[in-house]
């Protein structure tokens, strides 16, 4: 997370976000995900808030070179803007990457971005210009009874992830799918060996 108040809480964002990129490193990580942070304590200037991102992506770009290490920008739901991520759309996330560097993608995650109106075109321009770098998976249940913490397995909400998932693959992208399900009051509460049958008979029932 990028955004700070001052000059030197950004620098120690920085520094963190090196420290990350050496710990993705050693781990052999396909790419390190960014959630880029929201508003500082005391503001309301969402736009110079994505600006503190742009500049400090780019500041950790050459640390992420030396380590042939991709970043991969997590555009995150508008309802996370104000803490979390204050870039909320795949365009975003694929215009501040395309200003940044070459090395720069986006991880799109179908929980933040399904309702997107512009994300079948926004993930072909992504293939295009060869900047997935990751793909994740859940679903958005209704009602949805913790914005952060109850997550769906494929197939119990509203998300119409076949039609997403096609959107990737026609993109071309060849990477993993990552079943990402934040779920402290169902899926968390159940025995491992359950939870990763499901996931599996639900992904492949999400490909069909």
């Amino acid at each position: 997370m990028f955004p700070a108040p001052d000059a030197a809480g950004r620098q120690a964002a920085i520094d963190d976000n090196k420290r990350a990129i050496d710990e993705a490193a050693a781990l052999g990580a396909d790419c390190l995900v960014l959630v880029v942070g929201g508003l500082p304590k005391g503001s309301r200037d969402i736009g110079a808030a994505r600006q503190m991102v742009a500049d400090g992506i780019a500041a950790v770009l050459p640390h992420a070179g030396a380590n042939k290490m991709p970043l991969a920008i997590e555009p995150l739901h508008p309802m996370y803007a104000g803490d979390r991520a204050c870039v909320n759309t795949l365009a975003q996330a694929l215009d501040m990457a395309e200003q940044i560097g070459p090395d720069v993608g986006v991880a799109i995650d179908a929980y933040h971005v399904w309702w997107d109106p512009d994300l079948e075109t926004q993930i072909a321009r992504a293939g295009k210009a060869n900047r997935i770098f990751a793909y994740h998976v859940c679903d958005w249940l209704v009602p949805t009874r913790d914005l952060l913490l109850d997550r769906g397995m494929m197939g119990d909400g509203v998300i119409d992830l076949p039609r997403i998932g096609s959107w990737i693959d026609k993109a071309g992208y060849r990477g993993f799918t990552e079943v990402e399900i934040f779920s402290s009051v169902d899926w968390w509460t159940k025995p491992g060996d359950e939870v990763l049958r499901t996931c599996i008979e639900r992904y492949l029932s999400t490909r069909a």
